[in-house]
């Protein structure tokens, strides 16, 4: 331990430490957010659509259990060893949190509102966004949460195999050079960064939806 901690001194005083931190946030970031745009709105679709579910479920399901790991050697013979690869393969692993959570927050919004609404001549489109959305939203931040846990798990996988930079390059890089202490000092800036960024999303997720928390104080 204590040889690790000077590890990560001289890492942090040698600015590696961060510009390889600063890569994988980065790459966490894309893939996320395209997670998202992707999952959310599919997964709105499929919570709205009973057919459109059908249709599209036995699919999602199908590629669901298989790990983003799997498709690594596919990907660096597609995308070669760069940025594209531990994107590709991070959006991956963050889609479906986001896909399924959303189809759970959806299905769980009371029909009595849905139809509450639609007495009142509100339109589809607004019952969408001011009846669905906001029942669904606790839900979908949940699932953010684990696709961004999801997200920076395979990006170490990825980074160890397809990247030339990143905290799971630094890692298999000093780990071929036996060089112990700073090796095991990147893994701990990965459980770091991954514990900050989850953090990050519980203070989110508490700020976006308040009343979960009163919610629960008045339980």
């Amino acid at each position: 331990p204590l040889a690790v901690a000077d590890s990560l001194r001289q890492l942090a005083l040698d600015g590696e430490l961060f510009a390889e931190a600063l890569v994988s946030l980065r790459r966490l970031g894309v893939s996320f957010l395209l997670a998202g745009a992707v999952g959310i709105p599919l997964g709105l679709a499929m919570g709205l659509s009973r057919l459109f579910h059908d249709l599209v479920d036995p699919v999602i399901e199908l590629l669901r259990p298989i790990s983003g790991i799997a498709w690594i050697p596919l990907g660096m013979f597609i995308l070669g060893v760069g940025e594209e690869l531990p994107v590709a393969i991070m959006f991956y692993g963050a889609m479906f949190p986001f896909l399924i959570n959303t189809i759970a927050g959806v299905r769980a919004t009371d029909p009595r509102l849905v139809q509450a609404a639609r007495t009142l001549g509100i339109g589809r489109g607004s019952i969408l966004r001011h009846v669905v959305l906001p029942s669904a939203l606790p839900n979908i931040l949940v699932g953010a949460r684990l696709a961004a846990g999801a997200a920076w798990m395979s990006m170490v996988a990825a980074e160890l195999i397809g990247a030339p930079s990143g905290l799971g390059f630094a890692i298999e890089w000093y780990r071929e050079l036996l060089m112990t202490p700073k090796m095991l000092a990147f893994v701990f800036m990965v459980g770091l960064l991954g514990y900050l960024v989850d953090r990050l999303l519980r203070a989110a997720q508490r700020r976006l939806t308040p009343w979960i928390d009163l919610a629960e104080a008045r339980a």
